[in-house]
């Protein structure tokens, strides 16, 4: 997913998090910004790179999509899993420390991921990768807001958000580029100088801070059981697509998911200071936002995870180009993100909220749109245009939300936890939308096959293409024609399963606008007299 989607979530963040404040001499700060900058760009930047380096990847490897999806899901799992556990640790051991401890993790397992032999490995990289995010991530919102005096903290906000838009919708061009150019391994090699600047900036010129307080505590039961919870569920749902719902490893996956979620929900109401405090779901603005959260960004993530195979193996994009396509999405969804948030005074949240995601609902109908060739700017613009335009609409006042649904001393767990189900809403996109991809691919090469003359073996040689997706392939066996007829079928299969996909996302944006409707208060200012 491009992760731009991501930093007006993580601006309130800096908002909630003045405690343990130990402004800095006023030379050190620009440091401090381009140390965050870097750091956190970076963890931005590796998750939409990532995508459009994907089906090179998966060719590279030689891996069914399943495994490709999991490239992706590792890494958010434990980023969207521990974003919450990775605060809490800044905050009792010190910001700058799990800042420079996340953003060392990332680069090692940066280096692990260049390096990896197999999908098993790079998989198990990558959630190492994830864990470095989480507390990377948070770190760097946090130190903004500890060195900062409140007076500059707004423009140094709008400073660190402005340059992490820019830098995250550049990389996937960027990345393309290197893709094309060299290797999907480089995207992972590049990360090492750009930690090593952050590192050394960061233990130059950032102080250290923290919460020195008996109230601030690190729920580290909690993250464990979220990350069992959410990587079984996740498992099950990605291996239904293979092996169908009755099988033991799907079954006790889904087993496994539903105890630990249990036991999680538990836990948070016993804990002392749990990560994730349940009663700030009994506000009806809250519930609502984060109901909103889960169901647009599912729908987002799940079409951006395929969009790249759509762009690269079927309408024949090179990797900087697919990169490229996701530009007028990360630059309207930039521009107009503040913009948007002063409509909310004059319109209320409530009518953004309603308004945006039926947008990026429209604009998802539009992606299902094109079949095979075309120009970028008939097929793919538009949609990527209008998506963008709507989470412009939907961003800021989604954040506003949750953010007024709390009272202050909450504001740092309240945007966390908004934050953290965008992440989560995206790796479970990534898995059921995966299977939704699969079946429909399948339906649709199975209708295709019976107009062609194949031999027994033939057909299910051809059959155990289709977890492959974008990346199946003929078999060697038969003459030109027979391959070439085989290969247009895979095409035209992956593009009907790219449109139903599409469709479902589209439905859930709708979702997401009525729930917007329904749950949302206006907090609309009405005019004086």
């Amino acid at each position: 997913m491009n992760s731009s989607a991501f930093i007006s979530c993580d601006e309130s963040v800096i908002r909630g998090a003045h405690d343990g404040a130990t402004p800095c001499a006023e030379r050190s700060r620009p440091w401090v910004l381009a140390a965050t900058i870097v750091g956190s760009s970076m963890a931005f930047i590796d998750t939409s790179v990532v995508n459009v380096a994907l089906p090179a990847i998966q060719a590279d490897l030689a891996t069914p999509v399943r495994e490709a999806q999991w490239v992706v899901n590792a890494y958010m799992l434990m980023l969207g899993a521990l974003l919450l556990v990775g605060g809490a640790a800044g905050d009792r051991f010190g910001r700058r420390r799990m800042f420079v401890i996340g953003t060392v993790v990332f680069a090692v397992a940066s280096v692990a991921c260049a390096w990896a032999p197999d999908a098993s490995a790079l998989i198990a990289a990558r959630a190492i990768q994830g864990v470095g995010g989480a507390l990377l991530v948070p770190g760097s919102l946090a130190i903004i807001s500890a060195t900062f005096p409140e007076n500059e903290r707004g423009r140094a906000i709008g400073t660190w958000a402005g340059s992490s838009a820019l830098t995250t919708a550049l990389g996937p061009v960027v990345g393309g580029w290197l893709v094309d150019t060299w290797s999907w391994r480089i995207i992972f090699l590049i990360n090492v100088p750009i930690a090593a600047v952050a590192v050394l900036i960061a233990l130059w010129h950032v102080p250290e801070s923290r919460v020195e307080s008996r109230d601030v505590a690190v729920d580290w039961a909690g993250g464990a059981l979220a990350v069992v919870g959410l990587g079984t569920l996740a498992y099950g749902l990605t291996l239904a697509s293979e092996s169908g719902w009755s099988g033991a490893s799907v079954l006790g996956s889904l087993a496994i998911a539903v105890v630990a979620l249990g036991l999680f929900v538990w836990r948070e109401t016993r804990a002392r200071v749990p990560m994730m405090p349940l009663e700030l779901f009994r506000s009806r603005n809250f519930s609502g936002a984060n109901t909103i959260t889960l169901l647009l960004y599912f729908a987002l993530g799940g079409a951006m995870f395929f969009i790249p195979f759509n762009l690269i193996r079927i309408q024949g994009y090179s990797a900087a180009a697919a990169g490229a396509a996701f530009l007028p999405f990360s630059l309207i969804m930039g521009v107009l993100s503040r913009w948007s948030g002063g409509l909310i005074e004059k319109y209320g949240a409530r009518t953004l909220l309603t308004i945006g995601p039926a947008v990026v609902a429209a604009g998802f109908v539009l992606l299902a749109m094109p079949g095979m060739g075309g120009s970028y700017w008939t097929t793919f613009f538009p949609p990527m245009a209008v998506i963008g335009f709507g989470m412009a609409l939907s961003v800021a006042p989604l954040t506003t939300s949750v953010m007024r649904a709390v009272d202050d001393r909450h504001a740092g767990v309240a945007s966390g936890i908004n934050n953290a189900t965008a992440r989560v809403a995206g790796m479970l996109a990534v898995a059921v939308l995966g299977m939704v991809a699969v079946a429909s691919f399948g339906n649709a090469l199975d209708e295709r096959l019976e107009t062609m003359s194949l031999s027994n073996e033939t057909r299910e040689l051809v059959r155990a293409e289709v977890p492959k997706l974008a990346e199946a392939a003929a078999p060697p066996s038969g003459d030109d024609a027979q391959r070439m007829a085989l290969q247009r079928a895979f095409k035209e299969s992956f593009v009907h399963s790219f449109r139903v996909v599409s469709l479902v996302a589209a439905a859930l944006a709708f979702a997401s606008a009525v729930c917007g409707w329904l749950t949302i208060e206006s907090n609309r200012r009405l005019p004086a007299g």
